[in-house]
């Protein structure tokens, strides 16, 4: 590796950094706008807006992420007096560097650059929006996933504070239950392209993204990621009734805005996963011709940069997308009891991951060359089999009803 590589990768490492902590930064106002129209709200509106005549505002709230660091940035910084100084002050970098280097192995789009460069980025070409395509992402995207419980564990042991050390075991029993069906849920993805590569599933996704035949690996990852970066209705780690304000009680100014931006770090980092096992990536219908029109008309260089730049387009709209649903859970869910949780983690999703792979190798041997036939039959059976889950497992009604007045003889119940 050349003096030049070496700057190109520094480069790279920062820019995606930056553009990581940026996009996050924005994902709390997208959020916020989100929940306040889904709940009848009118939502952050001041912070940047430009007036235009007659009383009227544009771009109102634009500028609020700004707003929110400079707030916690002055905010007054206490640490509790029986608190574990130095692995208080370490934890939050726990939760943050976890959520950073998951970026490192995903492709955000294809831009060929250099000797290598190849339209498409097919297997051993090089691409300027991947930061690091290795034979074993995955297995790097699930190391990764798994130790980021650790800055909450250790957050609420070091706080010295009850209710924060009750959010912190939750959160560990919470990650390992859930991250069986998320591990199993991959598995169905590696196992239908071949291979640990993110770039190869990318490839492999080619006219065919993997949420025909794993809609229901797709269906278990999305309540399984819901879960590890610990959402709404699954929230139990940081439940204020319960827990005050859970594993980050203590916590004030910049170490507490480290623990946000990474619980919504994670969250951005989760849907691009999901877009890049089960929704194509940055693949889309039209990119590639587009692509070649432009190299034929105005050169190789103008068409790359073309496709790199409409890819990235493409995946980040996926990713806003995925980003959405998981806001309009929040407003929707309630949160669910503990043994909810769990029974959902354990007896639900588990025996569905297990059942997914199962049906993969099945049709991977009797279908091997064709892939219509076996995803057709994997997409019916997975959607089958979610209806009969939700329809016999769901949450039941309660068979005894509270009796509210009697008139007459005659009982009206909470049931009527």
């Amino acid at each position: 590796m050349s003096f030049l590589d070496v700057i190109i990768l520094i480069v790279k490492c920062v820019v995606l950094a930056l553009g990581a902590i940026t996009i996050t930064a924005y994902m709390t106002l997208f959020e916020r706008i989100g929940l306040a129209r889904l709940q009848h709200r009118v939502g952050p509106n001041r912070a940047g807006a430009i007036p235009v005549g007659g009383g009227r505002h544009i771009l109102g709230g634009w500028l609020q992420p700004g707003a929110d660091v400079v707030k916690l940035f002055f905010k007054e910084d206490i640490m509790p007096a029986l608190a574990d100084k130095w692995v208080y002050m370490i934890a939050p970098g726990f939760a943050v560097i976890p959520a950073l280097i998951i970026w490192a192995t995903i492709p955000v789009g294809c831009w060929p650059i250099g000797p290598n460069a190849q339209l498409g980025c097919p297997t051993g070409s090089d691409n300027l929006l991947q930061l690091a395509e290795v034979s074993i992402g995955i297995l790097y995207l699930l190391a990764i996933t798994s130790i980021g419980v650790y800055g909450i564990a250790i957050a609420g042991w070091a706080s010295n504070n009850k209710y924060s050390m009750l959010g912190a075991i939750r959160a560990s029993a919470q990650v390992i239950s859930y991250e069986l069906a998320l591990g199993l849920a991959v598995l169905g993805v590696v196992m239908q392209a071949g291979s640990f590569s993110t770039g190869q599933i990318v490839e492999q996704q080619a006219g065919w993204w993997f949420i025909v035949p794993q809609f229901l690996g797709f269906v278990i990852f999305l309540v399984a990621a819901t879960a590890e970066v610990v959402r709404a209705p699954f929230d139990l780690v940081e439940a204020e009734q319960e827990l005050v304000g859970g594993y980050n009680t203590e916590f004030s100014s910049m170490k507490f805005a480290m623990f946000y931006l990474a619980e919504y770090m994670k969250l951005v980092a989760m849907n691009a996963i999901a877009v890049t096992l089960f929704l194509g990536g940055w693949r889309f219908p039209g990119l590639r011709p587009l692509a070649e029109y432009v190299s034929a008309n105005f050169g190789p260089i103008a068409g790359n940069a073309v496709f790199g730049l409409l890819s990235l387009a493409v995946f980040l709209i996926k990713t806003a997308i995925l980003c959405f649903v998981s806001i309009w859970i929040r407003a929707t869910v309630p949160r669910i009891r503990y043994d909810m949780l769990m029974n959902l983690g354990w007896k639900l999703l588990l025996p569905l991951a297990l059942f997914n792979i199962a049906l993969t190798a099945v049709l991977n041997v009797f279908f091997p060359n064709d892939r219509l036939v076996s995803g057709g039959i994997a997409f019916v059976v997975g959607l089958v089999l979610l209806i009969l889950v939700s329809r016999f497992a769901g949450p039941r009604k309660p068979k005894s009803a509270v009796i509210l007045v009697k008139k007459s003889g005659q009982e009206v119940s909470a049931g009527r």
